[in-house]
This record gives C-alpha cells, sequence and structure tokens, in this order.
C-alpha cells in the first residue's frame, strides 16, 4: 500500500469516526449542567459522589466523555452521545443502533454504578460517562436526523461565518452570551418545588422523547444557508437555557436514586 492509499484511509477513517465530532452540549453547557445537578443532590449522594470522583466536582468531570473520544480505546462508547430517529417517530418506535445509544448507554451506566460487584474505578468512569449522557440527552440535536448527521450536515451561517445547525445549539448561541458556566448555572430560572417535581418525573425514555419535540421545532426554525445573527438568539436562547436547568435537575435525581 502506497503512502498516498495510506493517507486517504485515514483520512477516511478520521471522518467517519467524527461523523457526529459536534454532537453535544459545548465544555460550558456541560459543566452548567453538572453546577445545576450539584445543587439538588442529598447530602449522602453527594458524599458517595465526592468519594468515586476523588473530590471532583460534576461540573470537572462532565466532559470527560468528550475527552476520551480521541482515544480509540474507547471507540465503543461513540454512538452513547446521541439518537438519530425521523422527525414524527418517537424512540420506541423508531429503529435502534444496533452499536448502542443514548438511551442504552445511561441504562448501561447505571447498571454499572449499582453493581456490588463492580470497582470503584469502574464505577467512577461509568459515574462520569452518566453525567455527561444525561446533558446530552436534554440538548434537541442529539435526537436529530440520520440523513443530515444530528444537524452537522445542515450548513448555515452564523454572524456570516460558516457552520451548521448543530454546532449553533451546542455552542454558538452558548459562547455568544458570553456568560461562564458559573454565571448561568447562577442565573438559572427559580422554580418551585412542583415544578421540580414535574421536571424529575418520567423514565430516561420519556425524556428523549420530550427533547425530540423540541429538535422538531428547531428544524423548523431555520433553513438552510441562512445567516443566523442577534434575533435567533434573542428567539432561542431561552431554550437553550431551559434545557440545560431541566437536564440538571434531572441529572440530580437520577444521581439520587443511584446512591
Amino acid at each position: 500500500m502506497n503512502k498516498k492509499i495510506i493517507l486517504l484511509v485515514t483520512i477516511f477513517l478520521f471522518n467517519l469516526h467524527n461523523i457526529h465530532a459536534e454532537d453535544d452540549w459545548s465544555s460550558t453547557g456541560h459543566r452548567v449542567v453538572g453546577e445545576i445537578a450539584d445543587q439538588y443532590l442529598k447530602g449522602k449522594t453527594k458524599r458517595q459522589i465526592k468519594r468515586l470522583l476523588k473530590n471532583k466536582s460534576l461540573a470537572f468531570v462532565s466532559t470527560f466523555a468528550d475527552e476520551i473520544k480521541s482515544d480509540r480505546r474507547y471507540n465503543e462508547f461513540y454512538t452513547w452521545h446521541y439518537i438519530n430517529m425521523p422527525l414524527e417517530s418517537n424512540y420506541e418506535d423508531s429503529e435502534k443502533n444496533p452499536n448502542g445509544d443514548l438511551v442504552t448507554g445511561i441504562k448501561y451506566c447505571k447498571k454499572i454504578i449499582k453493581d456490588k460487584n463492580s470497582s470503584d474505578d469502574d464505577k467512577a468512569f461509568y459515574l462520569k460517562l452518566l453525567i455527561h449522557l444525561i446533558g446530552d440527552l436534554h440538548q434537541p440535536m442529539h435526537i436529530g436526523l440520520v440523513e443530515d448527521k444530528g444537524g452537522n450536515d445542515f450548513k448555515l451561517q452564523w454572524f456570516y461565518e460558516d457552520t451548521n445547525l448543530h454546532s449553533v445549539w451546542d455552542r454558538k448561541m452558548i459562547d455568544s452570551f458570553g456568560m461562564s458556566y458559573n454565571e448561568l448555572a447562577e442565573n438559572a430560572d427559580v422554580l418551585s418545588k412542583v415544578q421540580i417535581k414535574a421536571i424529575q418525573q418520567g423514565s430516561v425514555i420519556d425524556w428523549v422523547n420530550e427533547t425530540h419535540k423540541i429538535t422538531k421545532k428547531v428544524y423548523a426554525s431555520v433553513e438552510p444557508d441562512e445567516n443566523l445573527r442577534y434575533r435567533y438568539s434573542y428567539l432561542h436562547f431561552d431554550t437553550v437555557r431551559s434545557q440545560l436547568q431541566i437536564a440538571g435537575i434531572r441529572l440530580a435525581k437520577v444521581l439520587n436514586d443511584l446512591f
């Protein structure tokens, strides 16, 4: 095999691996989810998590599942970050990825964490994945169409710069807002106990289907090649903030139930 063929194969494999290269909230978004979740953890839960994570915060480890994408040893977890399904479908009726998806990934993480025979190292590893995946579940373009790779191939502009619909929801609006994850978490909406309880109800599949309803609205909110600017953030950033807060509240529920 000559050098040119080797180069082409390498490029193909790189692109194949990165089909969903921007398939979740930005680092800031994930840290917001972790920081909000920490506010709703029970004392016992906090103590056990603190021990497993060696005093690292939820916000700190929330990006771990993205960081390991560059390591081929963890390729098996790649499809856990997203679900592809038609806009008019729901998770129960949609075709499942044989390599796993968000739902199966979250289920497996919980299984390892609950298993008394699991080592602390394994529990910590899957806990870090779980923290990330619950955040991913609430990013609308995670539950996008297979034909455009969750919006990654939906080309448009953000303030005259080429980008894609996925990236706009993943990071562009968050970055443009200019707040740190601490500031965004501190300025989350004030919710009543009744509202919090309502948010925490339902199963992971219920939450997927709920997010998918927002996904449909996201696809309808823009045309291919459109140049998005301030008005788009004005109309949609509240949804981003809300999804981050909901993810944090639900993450706390999942962790409290586990520990």
